[in-house]
């Protein structure tokens, strides 16, 4: 008995590791060769810094670094602004879906939520892009492939995901607090903001992570509903590509992945204090 405990906790150490491997390897790969020499591929040539120094030289002096910093600043626009608006959404759809609805309502309430989140990306790209198609035609040149409309592609699909780890959080806390506080005459607001929104604080960020790092990495959606002034740094490099990926992209994506991981840091820490 004892062995076999032995021999499944060995197993699953090295399932776990074999899983942070997967993960965080190809980080690190993308990390070491930022400090590559080389301007282009794969091949060790040497240590050097030259490729973080020129993502901030003058833009005059060096144009590729201005277009650097421009795919940088969508990529970062598209993540936060979408972010922000599919965790407001995200958040009151899921209060409104633990609304005492009817079991029916209820189903399909669950499954127009669940839809976006398994959904094909491509199948919703191509949704997106024919809404767009008579959207304009509605409203003349509102809805023109821009970077309002990935921020409108991203959220659609972002909210469903912020819906159902709120609504989680929701069932899990239950009714019994919420009880407890009309018990003790609170009125609909003071009980939403002193009993509902600290306990739903965690989720709410969770949530909003979770988003973000969806829109960081999506590529369809935002291959489909791109214009030309709204390239994002999954798009720059899937074009880079064409021609060999150069060494200033893995410097610009670490800063990116430093950046996530300090900001995930500092919510994991606002949050714990929120909670506490």
């Amino acid at each position: 008995m004892k062995l076999g405990r032995g021999l499944w906790r060995a197993l699953t150490t090295i399932a776990a590791f074999l899983g942070f491997a997967l993960l965080y390897l190809p980080l690190f790969a993308v990390a070491v060769y930022s400090f590559n020499a080389a301007e282009r591929g794969l091949l060790w040539t040497g240590f050097s810094v030259r490729w973080y120094l020129d993502l901030f030289a003058d833009p005059e002096i060096n144009r590729r670094a201005l277009e650097i910093r421009e795919v940088a600043v969508n990529t970062l626009v598209l993540g936060g602004a979408s972010t922000l608006i599919a965790t407001v959404l995200g958040t009151l759809l899921a209060l409104g879906m633990h609304f005492p609805w009817p079991s029916s309502v209820s189903r399909v309430l669950e499954s127009i939520v669940d839809i976006p989140a398994v959904a094909p990306d491509i199948t919703f790209a191509a949704v997106l892009v024919m809404a767009f198609n008579v959207l304009r035609r509605v409203v003349d040149q509102w809805f023109e492939p821009s970077m309002t409309t990935m921020i409108i592609g991203h959220v659609t699909f972002e909210i469903a995901f912020v819906t159902l780890i709120v609504r989680s959080r929701l069932i899990a806390i239950g009714p019994t607090l919420s009880e407890a506080a009309m018990d003790l005459y609170a009125s609909p607001w003071i009980h939403f903001r002193r009993v509902t929104l600290p306990l739903l604080w965690p989720a709410i960020v969770g949530g909003a992570m979770l988003a973000f790092t969806l829109s960081l990495n999506d590529f369809v959606i935002s291959f489909f509903t791109s214009g030309p002034r709204s390239v994002t740094l999954p798009l720059y490099v899937y074009q880079s590509q064409m021609r060999g990926v150069r060494t200033d992209l893995f410097a610009i994506s670490t800063l990116l992945l430093i950046g996530v991981a300090v900001s995930i840091v500092l919510l994991e820490r606002l949050t714990r204090w929120r909670h506490n």
